[in-house]
């Protein structure tokens, strides 16, 4: 519904700060990720031509003025995107409550021409922010009268406008999907619970893990659904009048299914349904009491704030801080405050207020003791991740699950991918609870050939979400070369569909398969394809399984390279990433990492453009940031090789600076998965096996299954906010072969984000922001990509 008007492109670059200034800090409690968006806002603004200015120590530094509100550089925020917490500060600040307070704080601001505020905190943060604004003229009209500033003054600096962006690791703010510091917070958690699991594997033990969330279960919900617990407390949904012997009938019965550990996730706001707290102590107690297992506590607490920002928190924050500029740059009068966010892998600005309120009905459902309520007012991703979370950690007593006679394979294809596992437990685990035989194939369409194929049970796939690589191997063979074979052993085995779980080789695969039909009765089945591959070149889908695990791997890599280099000074480092001709992690590393160039593929390079870049970092030599990084994907070009341009850099930085050069290789490929990967791996594996279900119902007919349409082979990804089936037919003229990449792709969109933060002049295309969406009740239909 835009008008013709928006038809025509909006760049960044013709947006215009000057004589603006914008104060930016950060408020409430710390979050990871929170000083890559400060970086971002200061570095947005001062390329707009905006003066920025710090506040420290949150709204105690606004009402305290003086050197509390600095003026900064582009340099004032090198260095501080590896950093946990916040560089700037954040404080709890009475003060600002009262009218006194507020009354102070607008007269520092004025005094320095401050009408434009970016703040990154929790909900409380944000409230306080907007009453500030609704006061604004009131407060500038008091200093006037008091004489603290002059009637020109009032005139000039009428109107405050304030963006939001939320960084609070427990991710409770509506509206968004993720909030800055979540997905850190994430990696903190299951880093100590794939610790704890070894030593509980040891002793047979029972671990009980307190993690935090005072009012939301988010963080106790994706952990456990992360590492297959086998029980989770939170405060949206509490346990059933009874659980308690439910829970120990459950624990037991692991234990006799040979199960040598049982880990239990506690949320710190954990209740009943009565609204009387569930204490980790009290689990831990009932545990011992009924059932005489060894059980310990441990109690997470602030680690899950520390530590430096995963990958996916510093590309988030990032993203905000560009929109968060771009909405104040934008900003009237009339235009309410908003708050920046993800909807999916779109970003969006939402009115901070519409949040803030739907937020606090989440807290008033729940002490008024309507869950449900709360569970929905939560928001789809919520929801989704709650329901996949029952269906998977519970298996239901065998004479309760439906038999439906029908046998589903599952395969691996192409190269290990981090993440493989979760979707092949999810899938097993699904197709039990639906009624099918689920089997398990080793080694791809070359194990299938030869037969290696075997039923899978419940147990088998037990404590798979934490491993990497695959457990069932995989191949790149095709399976062209062994259609009769693979056709002899579906027929065999009575296979009646097919669950694919691989990169790009996984879609030429389906691809044969399909084209084989006409030859073979025995490939007229529903075949689906779900995207595993570090190099996330899978047509149909913006992310695949195993991508996010190998981004944290080059970032946590060049974040040590840049510390080598920040120590001998002066040296630039060039740095080699994997993706086939597919520049997804050289280019969202760099983002990352605060890279000062990526080569790719898909954007050609010449040697003008190699010596610009030379011609840069010897400039930024002279600044106080004396060290350059450079991502390289691996096929970026065949004859600017790594060597190529590390010779060069090396014969043209003479005198100025010295390089070296690191080749990651593999070690992108391996690696746990991060919390990202399993929870996208699980969900979306889960959601191909309903769809398995729902096609195999539909084509059974006279006692066979029987399926050659176009739309019973498809791949399952995310597009911007939903996962969708496509036909793999349909993708074809999506795809360039030669390259095996997509001929779109939408974190192309992102490059121009990575140059300008480099300090490079560029053109950049924000047509798609700008648009005020409402917080929308969603209707039941609505999946989402949201992980």
């Amino acid at each position: 519904s835009r008008s013709a008007m928006d038809h025509q492109p909006k760049f960044f670059e013709n947006l215009s700060g000057a004589g603006k200034a914008i104060a930016v800090l950060t408020s409430g409690g710390d979050a990871q990720g929170m000083n890559a968006a400060v970086r971002a806002v200061v570095r947005m603004g001062i390329y707009v031509n905006a003066k920025v200015y710090f506040i420290y120590e949150g709204y105690q530094g606004m009402v305290d003025g003086g050197d509390n509100i600095v003026e900064v550089s582009w340099e004032s925020v090198s260095s501080i995107l590896q950093v946990g917490g916040t560089v700037i500060g954040s404080a709890r600040c009475k003060p600002f409550r009262t009218r006194e307070g507020r009354l102070q704080a607008a007269l520092n601001l004025v005094q320095r021409g401050i009408t434009n505020l970016c703040v990154i905190g929790g909900d409380g943060s944000l409230t306080g922010a907007n009453l500030f604004r609704e006061e604004w003229s009131g407060l500038l009209e008091e200093l006037a009268q008091k004489g603290k500033i002059d009637a020109e003054a009032v005139k000039k600096y009428a109107y405050l406008n304030i963006v939001g962006m939320v960084g609070s690791i427990d991710n409770d703010f509506c509206g968004t999907d993720m909030t800055i510091g979540t997905d850190s917070a994430l990696h903190r958690i299951i880093e100590v619970v794939d610790a704890i699991m070894t030593t509980a594997q040891s002793h047979q033990r029972t671990f009980v893990l307190e993690v935090m969330g005072r009012h939301c279960g988010y963080l106790a919900l994706v952990s456990a659904l992360a590492c297959g617990a086998d029980w989770v407390f939170i405060p949206e949904y509490p346990p059933e009048e009874g659980w308690e012997d439910t829970m120990c009938v459950k624990l037991s019965e692991n234990r006799a299914r040979k199960k040598r550990l049982n880990i239990i996730i506690v949320a710190e706001g954990a209740i009943d349904c009565h609204n009387k707290p569930i204490t980790s102590e009290k689990v831990k107690d009932l545990v011992v009491q009924r059932l005489g297992f060894d059980t310990r506590v441990t109690i997470l607490g602030h680690v899950q704030r520390g530590g430096t920002p995963s990958a996916f928190d510093r590309i988030l924050a990032s993203r905000m801080g560009v929109e968060a500029v771009l909405a104040l740059l934008e900003a009237t009068p009339d235009t309410p405050a908003c708050v920046v966010s993800l909807s999916g892998n779109q970003a969006v600005r939402l009115p901070l207020m519409e949040c803030v309120q739907m937020t606090q009905e989440v807290q008033k459902a729940m002490d008024e003791g309507r869950f449900l309520e709360a569970v929905r007012l939560r928001g789809r991703s919520f929801e989704n991740n709650l329901n996949t979370y029952k269906l998977l950690s519970h298996k239901k007593p065998d004479a309760e699950l439906p038999k439906t006679n029908f046998n589903v394979a599952v395969l691996n294809v192409g190269a290990p991918a981090a993440g493989m596992n979760a979707a092949v437990r999810a899938a097993v685990r699904v197709g039990m609870t639906e009624g099918h035989k689920i089997f398990a194939v080793i080694d791809g369409f070359e194990g299938f050939a030869r037969g290696k194929i075997r039923e899978i049970s419940w147990g088998d796939v037990g404590g798979w979400t934490g491993q990497g690589g695959s457990i069932l191997g995989t191949k790149r063979t095709l399976p062209a070369k062994y259609l009769e074979k693979i056709a002899e052993q579906m027929r065999t085995n009575n296979i009646n569909a097919l669950m694919v779980i691989g990169g790009f080789e996984a879609y030429l695969g389906l691809l044969e398969l399909s084209a084989a039909r006409e030859k073979y009765d025995e490939f007229c089945v529903p075949m689906v394809m779900v995207p595993a591959t570090v190099s996330n070149n899978v047509p149909g889908s913006d992310f695949s399984i195993g991508a996010d695990t190998a981004l944290n791997t080059i970032t946590d890599t060049c974040d040590r390279i840049k510390q080598s280099a920040s120590g001998t000074k002066r040296r630039v480092f060039i740095i080699e990433t994997m993706g086939g001709y597919c520049g997804y992690l050289a280019n969202m590393g760099a983002l990352a990492a605060g890279a000062d160039a990526a080569y790719i593929f898909e954007e050609q390079f010449d040697i003008r453009e190699l010596q610009a870049n030379v011609e840069h970092l010897t400039e930024k030599m002279k600044t106080s940031i004396q060290r350059g990084l450079v991502l390289r994907n691996e096929n970026c070009n065949e004859n600017y090789t790594t060597d190529f341009i590390y010779q060069l850099y090396s014969e043209e930085g003479k005198g100025v600076f010295d390089c070296r050069k690191n080749v990651l290789g593999h070690m992108q490929q391996g690696g746990a998965p991060s919390p990202f990967d399993r929870n996208f791996g699980t969900k979306i594996s889960a959601k191909a096996m309903q769809w398995i279900s729902k096609k195999l119902k539909e084509t059974y007919r006279k006692g066979k299954v029987f399926a050659n349409t176009d739309d019973s082979v498809c791949l399952l990804g995310m597009r911007r906010r939903n996962l969708v089936f496509q036909p793999v037919a349909e993708l074809k003229n999506e795809t360039d072969f030669v390259h095996r990449i997509p001929k779109e792709q939408w974190w192309l969109k992102l490059r121009p984000l990575m140059k300008i933060l480099a300090k490079y002049k560029t053109s950049y295309d924000v047509s798609d922001s700008g648009q005020l969406e409402h917080v929308a009740m969603l209707p039941k239909e609505a999946e989402t990509g949201a992980i």
